[in-house]
């Protein structure tokens, strides 16, 4: 007999909150308000958010992130990865070098235009794509020498964001997904479809919901990302498109044992009242994903995991 399936370890991610790289993306709440919340919600890990948010000291920000009971466990890093004049591994092994010094266990790649933002993006010619595969391989060794995991995040206005630009980086080479559940289906991949076809090359998760006819407008050009994210292309798990259930479920039976980031793209235009914005939104996430995995419930108090539908226990 099969022993039980581990309940999912769930993290969160300034996202969240509205915090972003992005120039001019909105209003940027204050990393203790945000830290704070988390807190709240019973969460236990996050992801770093944007250079800036925290601390960048490996040791100054472990320490600020235990002070809320928190750990950082993956960090998004967008890298130019398709100019053949650029080298990202320099660049990429201080970032892994600094994540192990800290440590967070998960880099996210993602490959960046070199431009801000995510509203537009080059379209790679052959060279283009095999400098981008053959750096790919190069930071999966690095990441090998710094005893750090490593994903590449498809992401919409990065140089991997259709399904075509997804299956080439999965035939081209040996590098792990970050599975964006939000992303993905924006950029025209079924994430249901890749879990069934390829489950051995996800490492990491962001839980985004989406709303379907939104992704549809910005895949024909019609709004771009930024304007689908303040029309609230994100929804809270289980009120859009994606389905989220049975993700969790294939990627539960194909023994996933990474986390779980709860992550919804959000512009704030200002300050919301203490206790009400994102933590709503956040909060209604963990009480979806913790109703599909009720029959791991009773395991409060261990570190990582889901426990009870509510907001605390969330380890």
């Amino acid at each position: 007999m099969n022993a039980p399936a581990a309940p999912p370890r769930i993290a969160a991610a300034p996202i969240s909150w509205g915090v972003c790289e992005v120039p001019g993306w909105g209003h940027q709440l204050g990393r203790d308000r945000v830290l704070a919340e988390m807190r709240a919600l019973g969460l236990t890990a996050t992801e770093l958010g944007p250079d800036g948010f925290l601390p960048p000291s490996p040791a100054e920000r472990a320490a600020l992130l235990a002070s809320y009971g928190l750990r950082a466990v993956g960090g998004f890093v967008p890298v130019v990865l398709h100019e053949p004049g650029h080298d990202p591994v320099p660049g990429a092994r201080a970032t892994m070098r600094a994540f192990a010094e800290g440590g967070v266990e998960t880099v996210v790649l993602a490959a960046a235009t070199g431009a801000d933002g995510y509203d537009g993006r080059p379209v790679l010619d052959a060279d283009g794509w095999k400098t981008l595969l053959g750096n790919l391989g190069r930071l999966l060794a690095v990441a090998a020498e710094s005893g750090r995991a490593v994903t590449l995040h498809p992401h919409v206005g990065t140089m991997v964001e259709t399904r075509e630009e997804v299956e080439r980086v999965l035939e081209g080479g040996e590098m792990p997904l970050c599975l964006d559940t939000g992303h993905l289906l924006i950029g025209g991949t079924d994430p249901l479809d890749l879990v069934s076809r390829a489950p051995d090359r996800v490492a990491h998760v962001h839980l985004k919901d989406v709303d379907a006819t939104l992704a549809a407008r910005v895949r024909a050009g019609e709004l771009t990302y930024t304007e689908a994210v303040r029309a609230a292309i994100y929804r809270p798990l289980g009120r859009g498109d994606v389905d989220v259930a049975g993700i969790v479920s294939r990627l539960t039976a194909a023994g996933y044992q990474g986390w779980y980031v709860m992550e919804q793209d959000l512009i704030l235009d200002a300050e919301p009242p203490d206790g009400a914005g994102p933590i709503d939104e956040v909060r209604a996430c963990l009480d979806h994903l913790a109703a599909l995995t009720a029959g791991t419930e009773g395991t409060e108090g261990t570190e990582g995991t889901v426990g009870t539908v509510g907001t605390e226990g969330r380890a």
